[in-house]
């Protein structure tokens, strides 16, 4: 088995609150990370169709505000549904490179009724199949006006070549337990994905990489004033208390198992940052550290995971003769 990884972080912005265009630029991207011979790629934390900025620039905890009521009823149109083919594109596209790929999305399931929104990171494995899909746990201060806390379904990991895969959505990533229940799973290259912010990724990701002895890929989108779409919902108001430069400024990068930087932080800028990767570097820094390995007593620590993808209905189908 080959030992090593072609990563690529693709740092970009949406086309906000535009699915299929967003979903065109994404396309494009992953044309440009197969060329490169990427074998995993990685975007943002919601990239498609984009982050809920207005609950911050226009006051969204107003209760029963009508431009409110109009954001949120725009973003769940434009919101991915999984069960309608809204990722069938995306996924030829990485089955054509055999390219895998954790992709942020805000979904809108069936599942729950077809109105709700979940912040959710998609893997998709190189035969361009949709594998597991995780929604976020606990959505971040104001995101919990327009998300729905998610479930431990999609806490999953990956065979991809030598390594075991895993990710988590944004503030997930500071949750121990949730970090551990992956590397319980063998993990030992970590996606976290962003809205996009060097502030957070400088810090955690060597952190991370340290605690699970692992690889991790810090990827974060961008998000300037100009990507507003002119034809955005109440644009005005979404520009008057706007920051002149950046609401989201990026901060991909990846560390080693060691902590240290292979990609230095990427602020302000597009573009597909790529490493290739070593496994046997895990088995080099796991050889006087692994969290759940040889450094852990379950004998005294265990960790408790529900994979139940939750539901309000659980029919029982009449028995037909």
């Amino acid at each position: 088995m080959n030992h090593t990884l072609q990563l690529g972080l693709i740092q970009i912005a949406p086309i906000w609150l535009d699915r299929i265009k967003t979903t065109e630029k994404i396309i494009d991207y992953l044309h440009q990370a197969g060329e490169q011979g990427c074998q995993l790629v990685a975007l943002g934390e919601g990239l498609l169709p984009g982050y809920p900025f207005w609950i911050e620039l226009t006051q969204g905890a107003r209760f029963n505000a009508q431009d409110q009521k109009e954001f949120h009823a725009h973003y769940c149109q434009q919101a991915v549904q999984i069960e309608r083919g809204d990722l069938d594109g995306i996924c030829a596209v990485l089955k054509q490179y055999k390219m895998a790929c954790y992709l942020g999305i805000i979904e809108r399931p069936v599942d729950r009724g077809g109105h709700s929104l979940y912040c959710s990171i998609v893997y998709i494995n190189e035969q361009g199949v949709i594998k597991s899909v995780h929604r976020k746990l606990q959505p971040t201060y104001e995101e919990r006006l327009t998300w729905s806390p998610g479930d431990g379904h999609g806490l999953a990991t990956h065979p991809l070549g030598a390594f075991t895969v895993g990710g988590l959505n944004c503030w997930e990533n500071w949750m121990p337990l949730a970090r551990t229940a992956l590397y319980a799973q063998g993990e030992d290259l970590h996606v976290a994905n962003w809205p996009g912010s060097v502030r957070n990724t400088h810090d955690i990701t060597p952190m991370m990489a340290k605690e699970g002895r692992s690889f991790v890929m810090s990827v974060g989108g961008l998000m300037r004033p100009e990507d507003f779409p002119k034809n955005s919902p109440h644009y005005a108001a979404l520009l008057k208390d706007c920051p002149t430069d950046f609401l989201t400024d990026g901060g991909s990068c990846l560390c080693a198992p060691d902590g240290s930087f292979v990609i230095e932080p990427q602020v302000g800028v597009e573009g597909i940052f790529t490493a290739s990767i070593d496994h046997n570097k895990v088995y080099e820094e796991r050889q006087n550290f692994d969290p759940v390995g040889h450094y852990s007593r379950p004998d005294v620590l265990q960790l408790k995971l529900n994979k139940t993808r939750l539901n309000n209905l659980i029919t029982h189908e009449p028995f037909n003769q």
